[in-house]
């Protein structure tokens, strides 16, 4: 059986590689090696010309982390510490996002994905946490993951992934859900009250999380993001009475 194909949205930043520095579609090798473990095929998508258009190809899609959604999109004005603004990368995934929930394509949003979830639905952004729960936890050095419990609620999807108990993640993130999307249930918390993942109550699997799974030490959201791909595909290759 061939792998199911997972499309990947990717920054696109300055780079410096071998004799190089450039600008450069790219994404932390950490997803790619999440999904390739989980049994799916990575496939990194730039936002450059029409991604949304990929959609039909793809068995699953992950938006990744990365810098802060213009606060235009929810009506803010920009928080001093909203930084590494993408407008271009805003409008592809935005796109993205619309094509895959519309086909109903398996979705996992990691940080900065739940968050374009949760602005395509009507919902708006905390845009820096340390001035809500008062503590940098979430984020607590440049470069450095902060590991912080999150417990996922009872009876939904990323209860039946993660279990029921409090599990610690790795946390890199100074942003977080403020007032939730249309269709968005919660279904995990921090500590702090901060809203950690959510589900779209709509859509056969669309689970975002606001920690980063990819630097984690198991694969379990990628591997059911990958085992609900199989099925999307097989459902799409050989539809029921055929």
């Amino acid at each position: 059986m061939s792998r199911p194909v997972i499309g990947v949205s990717t920054y696109v930043e300055p780079a410096r590689f071998t004799v190089w520095d450039l600008p450069v579609a790219l994404l932390p090798y950490m997803y790619v090696e999440q999904v390739t473990r989980a049994g799916g095929q990575p496939v990194l998508i730039p936002p450059a010309g029409d991604p949304a258009a990929l959609v039909t190809r793809l068995d699953g899609l992950i938006l990744a982390g990365g810098g802060d959604i213009d606060p235009d999109r929810y009506g803010a004005s920009p928080h001093p510490r909203t930084d590494y603004i993408r407008k271009f990368r805003d409008t592809a995934e935005f796109a993205l996002m619309t094509a895959a929930l519309e086909a109903r394509t398996p979705f996992l949003g990691v940080c900065r994905g739940l968050q374009v979830l949760n602005i395509a639905l009507g919902g708006t952004l905390h845009q820096h946490l340390p001035d809500v729960v008062g503590h940098t936890g979430h984020s607590p050095a440049p470069g450095r993951f902060g590991p912080l419990p999150v417990r996922p609620a009872a009876g939904s999807k990323l209860a039946k992934i993660l279990g029921g108990a409090p599990v610690t993640v790795p946390h890199y993130h100074h942003q977080a859900v403020d007032r939730l999307g249309t269709g968005l249930t919660v279904t995990a918390t921090s500590e702090d009250g901060t809203i950690e993942a959510v589900e779209l109550d709509s859509h056969p699997f669309a689970v975002a999380v606001q920690w980063h799974p990819e630097a984690a030490d198991d694969c379990a959201l990628f591997e059911a993001l990958v085992a609900h791909a199989a099925e999307f595909a097989d459902a799409t290759i050989h539809p029921e009475g055929h």
